[in-house]
């Protein structure tokens, strides 16, 4: 963190969080908050609520929730600092410079160098493509179907004919040749000197999630190689970690996010009003790529092209789209090759059809093995069903695994009872995922045991934010040591430090968490609406908390003992004495 929690604090006090919010959101007034719909899911009942008084904002619909900086990272997709820096501009705060130290002072002007550079010759190819010596490009992109507004929206450009062009543009703009060849746009050689990276080519600029210029994409006009240029990775441009529209896609308030192969499918069907579609930017989809998706999006629908690498494609992005948590479907484009092709010919309505009716993951994956084995014969229909019996296997759910069981038996005309046999003989015969599953087993026993332990520690938290003079009667008995989850621990110690000084500003502790995942669970925290109850009961329920927190802190406590810790020992013993008390004690509210 480059600046102080005083500095942290003024600029958030300084930026109410209705007003922010109001930017952004149509917000109404109703009791003591304000209530819009919510922007980080489609909603058409508002479930988006904001606190003048908490200075906080949180979604009832999907759990998006924090104070003005989580905002602004999660609509914006800013890092801290970036969030920060644009709240401090927005209310007129002056930011110390010196808190940068001078390595980090060195790589942000570094980037912020490389930004200007690619704007100024995004621009540059945007000129180009409207001169007489860019009607090929011009044409091409005509020709094509895109229209005048696509052309803009997409800052589509033209890189000419001469290979230094951009070059001597870029020099006149006072640009020097080491940044320059850091930018990756020239090219110097020791016996051409320097040279334009892209010549002949229609330019697609890439852009970050905030629309800044990091890199480009080319396509030759006629028949010379690459078809396709992409820009080197540079300090600003990292290809497996953005993807070509996902800076306009993020803010389509779609619930699925489009997955294809290249630049001009994806303005296609922005075109064509399919605006959530991006594609990777000339390289295999990764697990950056999926992982930058999860911030966004729960479920991706893949549209890769028809042909043997466009299913090959598909088949690779699958299993890592599922490692990242993401759900998946398959759109097919049959007849036609990409969305493009299928757009133009068949319009809108069909692709619309087309994704309502795109394919489950696993039985596309299924399908495409199928084609290896001849189902006619006995023989081949075996080895298949043996292969599939297999795939069945990585399902660890039993729930989910059954119910692709139910669906391959009937597909295939097999018995389910067949089926099911097959499946734990092979399970059986596999000793590696016999020991992987034990080993899962215990791990989903432990996570299981995680997860309970959390709950009683957000629960008794979400209390003492509701009431907070029950502190005063605990504090002799709970410490922020008996919390162990994190983010928890880290509301804690700061709640708890608020009480004694008897304020809580909910908004304040969420500044300890820099990531939004920390910052959207601590919100939670100030929004879990409680389960009503008589008063006798919720105070019989905070003390059954109280209890449960740290009889889960003493189990702990004693499993991570070293036998020869001898203080540790006793003050185990005096954590039994205290839950003792702790069951005797009566909580007032």
């Amino acid at each position: 963190m480059f600046y102080s929690d005083e500095i942290i604090e003024e600029v958030r006090n300084k930026n109410d969080i209705v007003d922010v919010i109001s930017g952004y959101v149509k917000l109404k007034k109703r009791g003591s908050s304000y209530v819009g719909l919510c922007p980080f899911h489609n909603e058409k009942t508002p479930s988006f609520s904001v606190s003048q008084a908490k200075q906080m904002y949180y979604c009832f619909g999907c759990g998006a929730g924090g104070n003005v900086y989580t905002f602004m990272m999660q609509y914006e997709n800013f890092e801290f600092v970036e969030a920060v820096k644009s709240l401090a501009e927005r209310a007129g705060v002056d930011l110390p410079e010196g808190d940068y130290d001078g390595e980090a002072r060195k790589k942000a002007d570094l980037r912020k160098q490389l930004l200007e550079v690619n704007k100024k010759a995004a621009s540059f190819y945007f000129y180009k493509l409207r001169q007489p010596d860019g009607q090929a490009g011009y044409e091409y992109l005509v020709q094509r179907r895109l229209s005048q507004d696509t052309m803009k929206n997409f800052g589509l450009g033209y890189a000419g004919k001469y290979r230094d062009e951009l070059y001597q543009y870029l020099k006149k703009e006072g640009y020097s040749d080491e940044l320059l060849k850091d930018s990756g746009l020239i090219t110097f050689d020791e016996r051409r000197g320097a040279y334009d990276k892209f010549f002949n080519r229609v330019m697609f600029p890439i852009m970050d999630v905030n629309s800044k210029v990091i890199g480009f994409g080319g396509r030759v006009m006629g028949q010379g190689e690459p078809k396709y240029l992409n820009s080197p990775e540079t300090k600003i441009f990292e290809k497996s970690r953005n993807l070509y529209g996902l800076n306009r896609a993020r803010i389509a308030k779609k619930n699925f996010m489009i997955i294809c192969e290249g630049y001009m499918d994806v303005i296609a069907m922005h075109q064509a009003g399919f605006d959530n579609a991006v594609a990777s930017l000339g390289t295999a989809f990764t697990s950056g790529h999926a992982s930058l998706l999860k911030r966004y999006t729960q479920e991706v629908y893949l549209c890769y092209d028809s042909d043997n690498a466009g299913i090959k494609a598909a088949l690779r992005a699958i299993p890592i789209c599922k490692e990242a948590g993401l759900r998946i479907k398959v759109i097919h484009m049959d007849p036609y090759k990409d969305p493009d092709e299928f757009i133009k010919n068949m319009g809108r309505e069909a692709f619309e059809e087309r994704i309502q009716k795109a394919e489950n993951a696993f039985f596309f994956e299924i399908s495409v093995l199928e084609k290896e084995f001849d189902l006619k014969d006995p023989e081949g229909k075996t080895r298949f069903i043996n292969e599939v019996a297999r795939r069945l296997l990585n399902f660890e759910e039993e729930i989910e695994r059954n119910n692709y069981l139910d669906a391959m038996a009937e597909k295939y005309f097999v018995s389910r009872e067949s089926l099911r046999s097959l499946v734990n003989k092979i399970g059986l015969q596999l000793d590696p995922v016999k020991e992987q599953n034990s080993s899962k087993n215990e791990s989903f026993q432990k996570t299981a045991k995680t997860k309970e332990d959390a709950k009683a520690q957000r629960l008794l938290l979400t209390w003492l934010i509701e009431f907070p003079d029950v502190y005063h009667q605990i504090k002799k008995y709970i410490f922020v040591s008996d919390f162990k989850e994190g983010t928890y621990k880290k509301v804690a110690e700061c709640l708890f430090a608020q009480i004694e000084d008897g304020e809580v500003n909910p908004a304040k502790i969420l500044n300890l968490f820099e990531s939004q995942e920390e910052q959207q669970e601590a919100a939670g925290l100030f929004h879990t609406k409680l389960e009503d109850l008589e008063q006798n009961l919720e105070e019989k329920a905070i003390r059954d908390v109280v209890i449960r927190v740290k009889k889960e802190s003493l189990e702990y406590h004693t499993r991570e003992l070293d036998p020869s810790d001898m203080q540790g020992l006793q003050n185990i013993l005096k954590a039994k004495s205290v839950l003792q008390e702790l069951e005797k004690i009566h909580i007032r509210l």
